[in-house]
């Protein structure tokens, strides 16, 4: 089995939104379309598919069904976590009684069954030092920040053993490695794989943390960046 990872579905199903979004560039023409053809061309339902946010445009859940039954239509096991778009996200009891195929993480891991990876995630927000960052950041970093705690410590409940892979909307740190509170919580708890999105277009892509740093591997997979082709990030056959 594969897992994937692709963020930044930004779809709009619904036919009292109008979120078309080539007019962000070339790169978004047709876009569902494009990642169907590529997410069919390449996943199973044998395997796992993680959307680290801005999965809908909608403002309530209700019009993000239309989106939820795309998603749901797909092939592999979806494990959605919020972005900072996502303003339907709310009721997660109900979201998860929606669908067997989709999980919305919240607070909580999902153990990858047979594969010793367990998979946690938490929206994440600008950290400080960041050009988005400002005073009134501090609340909502800190609670996203003790969101991604709880995840872990399930996961480190749930599955002592297991490799973690945490999902996050917003990078969590700089092109640096400098450290932040995520990045040291990440370290503390000893996360194998970060997969984050959020950044879009060319002077965006370089300003968030990739590659090895202090143990993890932190990897951006924004629509956008992966041009459209869900990213494997673990081949159980490698």
């Amino acid at each position: 089995m594969k897992i994937f990872a692709v963020a930044d579905l930004h779809l709009s199903f619904n036919e009292n939104i109008d979120k078309p979004m080539n007019k962000f560039g070339p790169g978004w023409e047709d876009h569902p379309d494009r990642l169907k053809d590529n997410w069919e061309k390449l996943v199973t339902d044998e395997d796992i598919v993680l959307i680290p946010g801005d999965i809908s445009w909608a403002l309530k859940i209700e019009e993000a069904i239309a989106d939820f039954d795309w998603i749901h239509a797909l092939p592999g096991k979806k494990l959605i976590s919020k972005g900072n778009h996502d303003l339907w996200w709310s009721r997660i009891r109900y979201l998860n009684s929606l669908y067997d195929d989709i999980i919305f993480l919240q607070n909580e891991c999902y153990v990858v069954e047979g594969e010793n990876i367990v998979v946690t995630a938490s929206r994440g927000w600008p950290y400080p030092g960041s050009d988005e960052y400002t005073e009134h950041d501090e609340k909502i970093y800190a609670r996203e920040l003790g969101r991604m705690k709880m995840g872990l410590d399930a996961a480190k409940k749930e599955a002592p053993d297991s490799r973690i892979i945490a999902c996050l909307h917003y990078p969590p740190a700089g092109p640096s490695g400098r450290a932040t509170e995520f990045t040291k919580l990440l370290e503390e708890y000893g996360v194998w794989k970060c997969v984050y999105g959020h950044l879009h277009g060319m002077p965006a892509y370089g300003t968030g943390i990739r590659g090895n740093f202090r143990g993890v591997e932190y990897i951006l997979a924004s629509y956008d960046f992966i041009g459209g082709v869900p990213k494997v990030i673990y081949d159980s056959g490698e």
